[in-house]
């Protein structure tokens, strides 16, 4: 069980970095030395490696800091050997009063404060003398140090594997999608290949003979037109109409409706064309051109900005493989084609009305949705589960590097057990 403590513990110090470490700078490697891959990473004053190298000037399990650029005062603990750049501090030769593992998540735990070190503006650095200065508090029981970094440990292990279990079913997505939405699925639930199924040329390239190529405004609805909404919201309205501006629209989703920008009646009512309903498509014609998302029924009502548009397709097509066939690399490239101006991207409407779309028959479009659909799904309870574990981890590096949760009774179990 772990205790509750209302103030620092009296068996807990304070101390600055340069009481309990050596602090070095690296040594800068010119680009030219570096390759994309190679036995030992170079950690420089970003988040990840500047290139690899086959030298190394620190040992495996030494913790860093970035000094210099936009990510200076990151803390990172490098797990294999490597070469310490110009722009990173290495913290070696730790007194024997300190756990290498808690040290790192002590400093962890304190990054914003570290990063409130920086000092300049064109290119920021911390120096050297206010690292050394950088204060924490630890327990001066170095099991109760050890016991601590287990805790938090054990959750970044969980958040690296559902991190791990993330990236595989993305990657199986990016595959599915690929078979499915260009080769679909046959009568017996198998993906067709030219080898075994019939194929024909089309403007998108091979697809099977049974599918149809559309231009997008040839599949919505009679009474509808793919146009986007409202020119000017004007200033933000409590109890008004919740709108969707290009910042709503993200890869897999919508903001929620607490989080939009709300305008006057009057004002939503002048675009009636653009007010929501379940089931119809956005997407943004505008700065983060191609998000397109399916429109659920807690969105009816809404109104859209100038970069969204509207999309109601005709009863006969299944909206959700419309999404998922917008989303593609075969459309993505379409709309690369499409995308106008250099320094504002935007899409022209008439434009994106006329991108092709692959229409196979009705009950394949809903199997081909139901796949794509059910690995989705997976993903987002995984991003839930990380979601949470960081959450967690954000929770016990508060109450366990503060001292004001102890783990004191762990340890005693863990001695009577013994």
């Amino acid at each position: 069980m772990v205790e509750n403590q209302t103030q620092t513990p009296s068996d807990w110090v304070e101390k600055t970095l340069n009481n309990v470490c050596n602090i070095s700078k690296g040594v800068q490697l010119n680009k030219l030395n570096l390759q994309n891959s190679g036995s030992f990473p170079c950690i420089n004053g970003g988040i990840s490696p500047s290139g690899y190298t086959e030298n190394w000037n620190r040992d495996a399990n030494t913790i860093t800091i970035s000094e210099g650029g936009n990510s200076c005062g990151f803390v990172n603990l490098i797990d294999t050997k490597f070469w310490s750049g110009g722009h990173c501090y290495s913290l070696g030769e730790l007194k024997s009063t300190v756990k290498n593992e808690f040290l790192f998540y002590a400093l962890k735990g304190r990054q914003n404060l570290i990063m409130d070190l920086r000092v300049g503006s064109g290119l920021p650095n911390i120096q050297q003398k206010a690292i050394k200065k950088f204060s924490f508090i630890l327990p001066k029981s170095k099991t109760e140090q050890q016991k601590i970094s287990e805790i938090l440990s054990k959750v970044d292990i969980a958040i690296e594997q559902t991190e791990k279990l993330i990236a595989k079913y993305n990657r199986i997505k990016t595959g599915l999608m690929q078979d499915l939405l260009t080769k679909g699925i046959d009568e017996n639930g198998n993906i067709r290949n030219e080898e075994t199924h019939e194929f024909k040329d089309s403007e998108l390239g091979r697809i099977p003979v049974e599918w149809a190529v559309k231009r997008l405004n040839n599949c919505i609805k009679r009474s509808s037109t793919i146009t986007y909404g409202i020119v000017q919201t004007f200033e933000h309205i409590e109890d008004g109409i919740p709108v969707l501006r290009t910042i709503d629209l993200k890869e897999n989703g919508i903001n929620p409706i607490s989080q939009l920008l709300r305008t006057k009646k009057t004002i939503s009512d002048r675009y009636k064309r653009t007010i929501l309903e379940a089931n119809d498509i956005v997407c943004n014609v505008r700065a983060s051109v191609g998000d397109f998302n399916l429109v659920s029924k807690e969105y009816t009502g809404c109104n859209t900005t100038r970069g969204v548009a509207r999309i109601c397709p005709s009863v006969e097509y299944n909206n959700g493989f419309l999404v998922w066939f917008l989303k593609s690399k075969t459309n993505e490239h379409q709309m690369d084609l499409l995308i106008k101006g250099t320094t504002f991207i935007d899409i022209n409407i008439a434009d994106l009305r006329q991108i092709y779309v692959l229409i196979p028959h009705r009950n394949e479009q809903d199997a081909i949705q139901s796949k794509l659909d059910k690995i989705q799904l997976t993903i987002d309870d995984y991003n839930k589960q990380l979601k949470k574990n960081k959450s967690i981890k954000t929770a016990l590096m508060q109450d366990l590097l503060s001292g004001k949760k102890r783990v004191t009774s762990l340890l005693k179990e863990e001695a009577n057990d013994s």
